[in-house]
């Protein structure tokens, strides 16, 4: 098994549709494989699908080893791409060392991970019994492993292939909760005399919601908000409101549509232009491609928001906090809670939904980032809803497979890794309250710009990842 192995595999997966809560083929893929490789395979009522390669002859009573990832992937493009997630295959080049989605998410998160159990699976390398378990709907609210039961799998040392920088091994992580919140709106007419423009936030980097929440990276919702608080002495309509996406992924784009009169307009846009430099100075050493801006609206419109709903939206998105909340007193340089203020949708007449997430190690603090968000929402006339929560990892004081994959690294390249705790949530976490006992570490090879597009794959550091796995799974014992 080596890593040519595992990037044929991965790039058969990327022409695979797979976004979170569409996984079925995907599903039926790795049921065909099992089949044509003669392997043991079952699926259960989510979607999980487990493969099994039994022990070669002679390492029966090795232990078994479970080494698992999702199926699902965030599905993100920038703005004017013409991509279908439901049918078209990811688009790649390879440059530079990296393989790159130029204009999507390229889906190594975790399809890179998917790739390497099947290239265990089919690998001739004498070991004990491996369980290759893909799970469905991690993306989304960790539904795959939520739904699975007790005695899915028989290993009592899993290998979660989820993680996104070599040279580094998880042996934690943080819980996460969703947080919803609603206004109800009444519409308006547009007032006659007034003209319609969109005010836009794009190309921003956005980015992982867990990784990437302490990289300074500008969130465009919030920017968008705060703009619009900024011109709430003036005479203006709100008429349509759209950004973000994906609950976990940094908000790149957010847009506005608004009716006011041509004057006015000239006032706002003279703001935006002032406001633009003022954003272009607060984020410019990480945000080089951060764009505001306004331009003449081309649809029809008679219809806008009612005042009193558009003031207490906008006076929300800008008081919402979004990003770190505390650091960790106990791990350096760890993240322990942050929230994502992630969208603003209007998804149904008369309803603009808002959806954020919060994460952290400690169940507390967790759960009292979403009040934070609920009291700030609450406070402006939304309906708050929580949903989702799921339990962080907390590191164990001992742990065998940990020590193994610490002894095999320095072994295969003369240093130790880092062993350290992540920020994002990981389905490991589940599996210490639905599987007691269970060894558990993380790793996976570098990948960057996850959740968003231009996300790219270090293939150098799928060799070492390779290594290492095989390495584990040979001399494990």
């Amino acid at each position: 098994m080596n890593s040519e192995k595992v990037l044929s595999f991965f790039k058969e997966i990327t022409r695979i549709p797979r976004e979170s809560g569409h996984e079925e083929h995907i599903i039926a893929y790795l049921q065909e494989f099992a089949a044509k490789n003669n392997l043991a395979c079952k699926t259960d009522e989510a979607g999980n699908v487990l493969i099994t390669k039994e022990a070669a002859p002679g390492y029966e009573n090795i232990p078994a080893i479970v080494l698992q990832s999702h199926s699902d992937m965030v599905c993100e493009k920038n703005e004017g791409v013409d991509h279908d997630f439901s049918k078209d295959p990811i688009r790649y080049i390879i440059e530079n060392g990296w393989m790159i989605a130029p204009d999507t998410t390229l889906g190594a998160d975790c399809g890179i991970g998917v790739a390497a159990q099947m290239a265990v699976l089919v690998s001739d390398m004498p070991c004990g019994k491996i369980e290759c378990l893909f799970t469905t709907s991690e993306e989304t609210g960790l539904d795959g492993a939520m739904a699975l039961q007790p005695d899915f799998f028989t290993g009592k040392v899993l290998l979660n292939l989820d993680s996104e920088d070599e040279g580094e091994i998880f042996v934690g992580c943080a819980g996460g909760i969703d947080t919803t919140a609603e206004f109800n709106y009444k519409k308006e007419p547009v007032q006659e005399d007034f003209e319609l423009q969109e005010i836009f936030v794009k190309d921003a980097m956005g980015g992982h919601s867990g990784d990437d929440i302490n990289k300074g990276r500008a969130n465009a919702v919030q920017l968008l908000g705060r703009f619009l608080y900024s011109i709430l002495d003036l005479d203006w309509q709100l008429v349509a409101i759209d950004g973000g996406n994906k609950r976990n992924a940094i908000a790149r784009e957010a847009k506005a549509v608004i009716a006011a009169e041509p004057d006015t307009l000239d006032i706002i846009n003279e703001r935006l232009e002032s406001y633009a430099e003022e954003v272009a100075e607060e984020y410019g050493a990480i945000e080089k491609d951060l764009n505001l801006g306004y331009s003449g609206y081309e649809g029809d419109a008679s219809e806008a928001i009612d005042e009193m709903t558009a003031w207490n939206l906008v006076a929300a998105l800008c008081a919402s906090p979004h990003g770190v909340l505390a650091m960790s007193q106990e791990i350096e340089n760890f993240v322990e809670t942050s929230t994502n203020l992630a969208s603003v949708k209007m998804t149904e007449p008369g309803v603009i939904r808002i959806g954020s997430s919060q994460r952290s190690c400690v169940t507390a603090a967790r759960r009292a980032a979403a009040a934070k968000m609920d009291a700030c929402f609450v406070l402006a006339g939304a309906i708050v809803k929580h949903e989702g929560e799921y339990p962080g990892w907390a590191p164990a004081a001992e742990s065998p497979i940990r020590d193994a994959c610490v002894a095999s690294y320095k072994k295969l390249f003369g240093v130790e890794p880092k062993v350290k705790a992540i920020h994002a949530g990981l389905e490991c976490g589940l599996f210490t309250e639905k599987f007691p006992g269970l060894d558990m570490v993380s790793f996976g090879p570098t990948l960057r710009g996850v959740h968003a597009p231009g996300e790219r794959l270090d293939l150098a550091s799928l060799d070492k990842f390779v290594a290492l796995l095989v390495d584990v799974i040979q001399n494990y014992r």
